[in-house]
């Protein structure tokens, strides 16, 4: 670009510049390097511009863990209730002909020992009976001792011819019936004091008492009922009231563990009896349990009774995998294309090692073992696969 410089007066014109002159190489680069930018963007427009499609968005599964449950032997328990007793329960009475009673001798709770005394009754009468038997013993033997002398001396005088053989045999006859009468008064005797024994109530066998219901000065006899209760050998047990359906699976020896209602200590007995007949209105039968004595265990008191039954080979699942709703419980199976769809199920017994699957289930199945609350039945999702063991303990 040229410029011509003039010096200013007040008649002067200031020049313009003159574009219409030549330029310079410079400005021919410039235009030649734009040029070539548009030439390029144009022909990466027109490669790659009608191929690239509009990226869509990355869809999110949810994450849940699946477990297949495999099956176990789970044990079957049974639980019900009943009432506390005495095993064998002995009620004592008067076994002799009775009379005033003088001194009760024990209390409910207490042990006692076989033939050991529960209360005394006045035997005063009995005892002169008793003694006037007594002397009529020695009565009998005196005359016996005088028969046999009176004897002896007979067949002394029959060799000399004072006393006949006739006489022989008539004192021979005294001497035996005056021996025969010692017997009966000491038979009559024994008899006496046998009854006078009777007199008293005595413990048939050993066991801890249960109820008292005598008192000192009451008389008492054969119909007086029953004055003491007692557990023999103080074994308790459990009449527990089983349905009819579990009935069945019950058999002498299952174990079962005890609770006292209102308490919490639990007490370890098996069933020693199953009743061999169903009540024909509430269809239920009688599971005895045998217990061993404690102070605890009162007999009436109310107790209920986990028994367990055998076992049964079933799928156990944690119990985060199972849901539940007005139709019931249900799980979700993992099924093709990663969806997952809803299992009806029916639990049975729940314990430590998780929630027994009685119907439903093979122990096959991929089910959601977490996560179940927020899916839809045919939604699909990202499963993590975990081993049972692992499951159970969460």
């Amino acid at each position: 670009m040229q410029y011509e410089t003039r010096t200013i007066g007040t008649d002067d014109v200031i020049a313009l510049p003159d574009h219409s002159a030549p330029r310079g190489p410079r400005w021919g680069l410039i235009a030649g390097i734009a040029a070539a930018v548009v030439a390029l963007a144009v022909l990466a427009f027109s490669v790659f511009g009608h191929h690239a499609a509009p990226s869509k968005p990355t869809e999110q599964l949810p994450l849940v863990s699946v477990v297949v449950p495999g099956r176990s032997a789970v044990a079957r328990t049974i639980t019900a209730t009943g009432s506390l007793a005495a095993r064998r329960e002995m009620p004592v009475g008067v076994s002799g002909e009775g009379g005033i009673v003088t001194r009760v001798l024990v209390e409910p709770g207490q042990w006692v020992e076989k033939g050991q005394v529960l209360a005394q009754v006045d035997r005063s009468v009995q005892t002169q009976t008793a003694a006037s038997l007594a002397a009529q013993i020695k009565v009998s033997q005196a005359d016996a001792t005088l028969a046999q002398s009176e004897l002896d001396r007979a067949k002394q005088l029959v060799s000399r011819g004072f006393i006949s053989r006739a006489d022989i045999e008539t004192k021979t006859a005294t001497r035996d019936a005056a021996a025969a009468r010692v017997k009966v008064a000491q038979a009559q005797l024994a008899q006496q004091q046998a009854s006078n024994g009777r007199l008293d109530v005595r413990a048939p066998a050993r066991g801890l008492v249960l109820t008292r219901s005598v008192e000192a000065g009451q008389v008492v006899s054969a119909g007086s009922g029953v004055l003491f209760r007692m557990a023999e050998g103080g074994q308790l047990e459990l009449r527990a009231q089983v349905s009819e359906a579990d009935l069945r699976g019950l058999h002498v020896g299952s174990q079962a563990k005890v609770t006292p209602i209102g308490g919490s200590e639990i007490f370890t007995g098996e069933v020693w009896q199953v009743a061999p007949v169903i009540d024909p209105t509430t269809r239920q039968g009688v599971a005895r349990i045998a217990l061993a004595y404690n102070p605890a265990l009162r007999p009436g008191g109310f107790a209920s009774a986990a028994i367990v039954a055998g076992e049964t080979d079933v799928p156990q699942l944690p119990n985060a995998a199972i849901q539940s709703d007005d139709k019931g419980n249900y799980v979700y199976v993992l099924g093709r294309g990663d969806t997952v769809t809803r299992r009806a199920i029916k639990v049975g017994e729940v314990s430590d090692s998780g929630v027994a699957i009685i119907d439903g289930l093979n122990g096959t199945e991929k089910v959601v073992q977490s996560a179940g609350a927020f899916l839809n039945a045919g939604q699909k999702v990202k499963p993590t696969l975990v081993t049972a063991n692992a499951a159970s303990m969460r």
